[in-house]
């Protein structure tokens, strides 16, 4: 008999250790289900080379010098200041170029001072820089057409230059020495360098822009004799009056004319 449940029993236990077996997974209170983590390949990115910004590097087609460029650069402001303050534009464009360093020296980059005007109770921005003295004090301004309107101020605004306003328009070498003799500068050879430069580069002709062509009915003038003058471009009855070696007076009183004003094409009998 208990052989009969001890067989019963060994049958039991193999029935039980031959049936499938279960993994038994125990989770934590309040544990989030576990996500994946998918991470992406990294993706081939092709990349393009910086480019470097181009120096913008002014260069003349002609191969100007720097003279040449200055006198570009300044030639119609010279010329608006002798149709309004009377001076050659010869003489002011070759005072800019000698006085300047043609633009280069460090009075007219930094102070855009182009005639070395010093302060003379300059009531406006300074530089100090080293001339005559050390460190004198010059006129800064903001832009170099102010210096060129300062400079043509400061020859009309002194009586110690009256006379060379009394000069035919477009004689340069009149102008030239006539500065030196009223001690606008001290070198010996200031006229012969203002001269040499007009005539190097043709300043002469900006001059002759100002005054204009003239139309003479008679080569041969004589006394009393009339003379047609057609207006052009940038004439003025200033201008006119001191080619012809009159007054502008005359020549309105001549023309009956009320005001100063030209038009282009206007002819004006000069009385010699």
């Amino acid at each position: 008999m208990k052989f009969k449940y001890l067989l019963i029993l060994l049958l039991g236990l193999s029935i039980f250790s031959c049936g499938p077996k279960k993994g038994i997974v125990t989770k934590k209170k309040n544990q989030s289900p576990r996500k994946e983590v998918v991470i992406d390949e990294p993706k081939t990115v092709e990349t393009k080379k910086e480019v470097e910004p181009e120096t913008t590097v002014v260069k003349s087609t002609e191969n100007k010098s720097v003279v040449e460029v200055y006198i570009d650069l300044y030639a119609e402001i010279a010329k608006n200041k002798m149709r309004t303050h009377h001076i050659p534009a010869s003489i002011t464009l070759a005072q800019g170029i000698l006085e300047s360093g043609s633009g280069r020296g460090r009075l007219a980059v930094q102070a855009n001072n182009h005639f070395g005007i010093k302060c003379h109770g300059w009531q406006g921005a300074k530089i100090y820089h080293d001339d005559d003295r050390s460190q004198e004090c010059f006129r800064k301004y903001q832009r170099a057409e102010s210096s060129f309107e300062d400079h043509s101020e400061f020859l009309t605004g002194r009586k110690r230059y009256a006379d060379l306003f009394k000069l035919k328009p477009d004689d340069y070498k009149g102008w030239a020495r006539g500065l030196r003799a009223a001690g606008y500068a001290t070198d010996r050879k200031y006229p012969q360098k203002l001269i040499s430069l007009i005539e190097r580069y043709e300043l002469f002709k900006y001059d002759q822009e100002v005054i204009g062509n003239v139309k003479i009915t008679d080569l041969n003038v004589k006394p009393n004799k009339k003379v047609v003058h057609t207006v052009t471009k940038g004439d003025t009855l200033y201008s006119i009056s001191r080619y012809y070696n009159t007054t502008v007076e005359a020549i309105k009183a001549k023309n009956k004319l009320k005001s100063d004003n030209l038009s282009i094409g206007q002819e004006l009998i000069i009385q010699n």
